[in-house]
């Protein structure tokens, strides 16, 4: 394996924890705590993503033992020096305290011939002082969907953090999937997962919360010079512009979820990257039949805070929680809220950019709300898969509309017989807002296909990829893996990627909800 540049900026300009205790424990005045990754008794490649090798400079020649051992954290490589970083957040609406890395150790940051920096993160590599008690260690089936996730999102465009490599660790390591008092061994594993910058909300709301302001403003100012040197002017006006920026790197983000069906399911502010990428795969999972009070989070089944349809509200309640952080350093609070507004916009525009898109509209306003509500109306109450749906109304025919496109986007007859005059009533005024539009019929359809996938990550195709892993057997997440790098495009042989959800997978552990055991 070729060398990698690190140039660890985070661990130069920032100040460390003082002590190398892993032990579980209060860190203050400090942003990291260095800790090397633990020793694994038999690491092995299970998969790798040529696509994010690239963006470090490896290709297929640099796969050897070295790649092994620098990813699974067994090997020391010149320049790496690993550390946990030291967060808070509020968890489910409720400030949580100090919570940091727990299981994710961080080798360094890299620069890659272009100058790019990309930070090389181990999540599953062993205990931390911020593990709380817990043992570092992660699971082949949640390691598997966010190696799964984070390339499959990248692919469909979504901005978000990637994955390198998916490691097993030869271990077996105890975990109560569903919290009921039966835990049971599972096989280890370890996914590197890279991004430009892993700082969150929480890393800001931790000094706050202390009163650090001298390390809250000596974070905010690294940040803004590291991650955002684009950003002009100085001091507290450049801070407010900072946050700005924020807001509308996360209303991209969130308008991105909605366009394609995602679900993250933890939306706490230590998992809201301050770059708008899409961080920390959980129990996420995909809109299938659509429910916008649909969440996967087995936690949060009661509450169902984390549902599909209040994602945008829950960002705009996370940015306000870091609006507060930041309030003693930029000192400006009708700046924040001009920030917040930013937020508002920017969703509300990059929102109907996507509506247009994924209807086949040149541009999309306030007469055409009704229409979008309307067909989400009729899709939760006749169980119409939303990637079906949209993907079916791109064969739609204005001048002759019908239902047979959405045919396969049907989970029961019946309800599909029910609704069958209402959907004739509403593609009725579909083709008729179609027929108004500019756009002919080959650049409706052009922009229909690149806005709607045929491909995503359904949670019972993961579950099938796991249980196969489980097995020794990696090949149906790589045949998943190469459709999705494709997700617009239809592919002879794919057909089972994009049907629908099976019945027998409706309640099945894994297919449709999930905890947040990893």
């Amino acid at each position: 394996m070729r060398p990698l540049h690190f140039d660890n900026r985070f661990l130069r300009e920032l100040p460390g924890d003082a002590s190398r205790d892993t032990g579980p424990r209060v860190v203050e005045h400090a942003m990291y705590s260095r800790v090397d990754p633990a020793r694994m008794p038999a690491p092995e490649l299970l998969a790798w993503s040529p696509e994010a090798a690239a963006r470090i400079d490896l290709d297929a020649t640099d796969i050897d033992a070295g790649f092994v051992g620098l990813f699974s954290g067994q090997h020391r490589v010149e320049g790496a020096a690993p550390f946990a970083s030291n967060y808070g957040g509020h968890q489910f609406g409720h400030w949580a305290g100090q919570l940091g890395d727990g299981r994710a150790i961080s080798l360094g940051e890299t620069l890659n011939a272009q100058g790019e920096r990309w930070e090389l993160q181990l999540k599953g590599a062993g205990r931390t002082p911020y593990s709380r008690g817990a043992d570092g260690r992660a699971v082949l089936r949640s390691s598997l969907r966010e190696f799964l996730c984070s390339e499959a999102m990248h692919h469909l465009g979504v901005p978000t953090t990637r994955a390198l490599c998916l490691i097993g660790t030869g271990e077996r390591v105890v975990r109560d999937m569903f919290y009921d008092g039966h835990p049971q061994h599972e096989p280890g594993a370890i996914v590197c997962r890279m991004a430009p910058s892993f700082i969150r909300f929480g890393h800001f709301e931790l000094p706050a919360s202390r009163g650090d302001l001298a390390l809250l403003e000596q974070l905010v100012e690294f940040t803004i010079e590291r991650d955002f040197p684009e950003l002009p002017g100085s001091g507290k006006a450049r801070r407010a512009d900072w946050f700005a920026d924020i807001c509308a790197r996360t209303a991209r983000m969130i308008a991105e979820w909605m366009r394609v069906g995602f679900v993250h399911g933890v939306m706490n502010t230590d998992n809201m990257s301050v770059l708008g990428l899409t961080i920390d795969y959980g129990p996420y999972g995909w809109i299938e039949p659509y429910d916008p009070d649909w969440t996967p989070n087995t936690t949060d089944a009661q509450r169902r805070r984390y549902r599909f349809g209040r994602q945008p509200d829950v960002a705009y309640w996370n940015l306000g929680c870091l609006a507060s952080a930041l309030a003693p350093v930029v000192d400006d609070d009708e700046a924040l809220r001009r920030g917040l507004q930013h937020y508002v916009d920017t969703l509300t525009r990059h929102s109907r950019h996507h509506h247009a898109r994924k209807l086949g509209l040149e541009h999309f306003g306030d007469d055409d709300l009704p229409l979008l509500q309307d067909l989400h109306t009729l899709m939760a109450r006749a169980q119409m898969d939303m990637t079906l749906t949209f993907r079916g109304l791109c064969d739609v025919d204005p001048q002759a509309p019908s239902c047979e496109p959405l045919e396969a986007a049907f989970y029961d007859a019946a309800l599909r017989a029910s609704h069958d005059e209402a959907m004739q009533s509403w593609l009725a005024r579909y083709a008729a807002r179609l027929r108004a539009d500019a756009w002919d019929d080959a650049t409706r359809r052009e922009h229909m296909l690149a806005a709607n996938p045929c491909y995503v990550p359904r949670n019972y195709l993961a579950q099938q990829a796991i249980e196969r892993a489980e097995q020794g057997d990696m090949q149906a997440l790589e045949d998943w893996l190469d459709v999705l790098r494709h997700p617009y495009t239809e592919q002879a042989g794919a057909e089972v990627y994009a049907a629908r959800r099976p019945a027998w997978a409706a309640q099945r552990a894994g297919c449709s909800m999930l905890s947040c055991s990893s």
